[in-house]
């Protein structure tokens, strides 16, 4: 039938993307960088779809002390079946423009959905597994800490920084992906008779408000983020901490210090506050609501702007910092009566 059938432009698309897959096989398809003072100028690991590129040994040798295990691409068998799915989906494409039928696109749609939230699965469950899984006879051993890498964006890890992005590769999948979503849905459009916008148009709308209105903490950029108060970059996350109000805004601050004051301004009304978050200054810096937060107060702590205050989110990492930084426990209540 010829309702049935793509439309030329789509079908050149498509080769187009089906080609732009075959290049893939020979580029970096993600990178993980990392920056520390005793590296300026960054250490970087490329991921290909058949192989691990980049310092690799130079990684390898600072995973050791802290008791990571090595990388090597015969450790992942993700490299030996990755180009042939590759190769897989680039030979679709193609035979789907040849073929013409939309049929055909929804079922490669779903098809190359699936495998994306699968890799990205696989890569987290590969990240978590390295950055846990650590050797209790390393050089050095941080109780409590975890050296997983960010999925996707930024992460501090001890003295480095870590940045994890698509490379190009990477960004060729997303593309092909994109552009694949829009022959899907032009394809799908052209075979209704009347296509209704208004309920499509009111779901997202609806969709929008219902995310607004259940927005949670986001996570603290350092060198990127400012503190709303004094306006400082945020440089150590270990003693940030945000607030976020009952219609979704955010507000973020480098220090305990900081928040304490900006609270004290009445610049958000209580009533209009839904949570209060603070950095857990061990393992991954993840935000915690302070009535579930472990607050410790010491002046050795030497925290941006002088609160000099650390969260944790369990008595063991509290009390091995408290060794280390003689202070005394306090809760939230403590610091602030509204």
């Amino acid at each position: 039938m010829k309702e049935d059938k793509l439309k030329p432009w789509a079908r050149i698309l498509l080769i187009i993307c089906g080609l732009a897959l075959v290049a893939v096989l020979f580029v970096p398809l993600w990178r993980i960088d990392l920056v520390a003072p005793q590296y300026p100028e960054g250490l970087r690991l490329l991921i290909y779809p058949g192989k691990l590129g980049g310092n690799v040994d130079i990684i390898n040798g600072l995973n050791h002390y802290i008791g990571m295990k090595t990388l090597h691409t015969e450790d992942f068998i993700e490299f030996a079946i990755l180009p042939y799915i590759i190769g897989f989906f680039a030979l679709f494409f193609i035979v789907a423009a040849l073929l013409a039928r939309k049929k055909i696109i929804y079922v490669l749609m779903v098809l190359f959905i699936c495998f994306g939230i699968l890799s990205m699965y696989d890569f987290w469950r590969w990240e978590y597994d390295y950055g846990h899984n650590l050797s209790p006879d390393a050089a050095i051993v941080v109780p409590g800490m975890a050296y997983q890498p960010p999925l996707i964006g930024f992460k501090q890890l001890l003295n480095f920084a870590a940045y994890s992005m698509p490379d190009i590769g990477g960004w060729i999948f997303i593309s092909v992906g994109a552009v694949l979503l829009f022959i899907t849905i032009m394809a799908w459009r052209s075979s209704k008779k009347k296509v209704s916008l208004s309920k499509p148009i009111t779901a997202i709308a609806l969709l929008i408000f219902m995310n607004s209105c259940n927005a949670g903490p986001q996570p603290i950029k350092t060198g990127v983020d400012n503190c709303h108060f004094c306006k400082m970059t945020i440089s150590d996350v270990r003693f940030g901490a945000e607030l976020v109000t009952k219609k979704g805004k955010v507000f973020k601050f480098d220090d305990a210090h900081c928040i304490l004051n900006f609270l004290g301004s009445k610049a958000v009304e209580q009533k209009d506050i839904k949570n209060i978050y603070f950095t857990n200054y061990a393992g991954t810096h993840q935000l915690i609501d302070v009535n579930n937060a472990l607050l410790l107060k010491a002046d050795e702590l030497r925290s941006p702007m002088g609160g000099n205050i650390a969260a944790f989110d369990n008595k063991d990492s509290l009390a091995v910092i408290q060794k280390r930084f003689n202070g005394n426990s306090i809760s939230w209540n403590d610091l602030y009566k509204p």
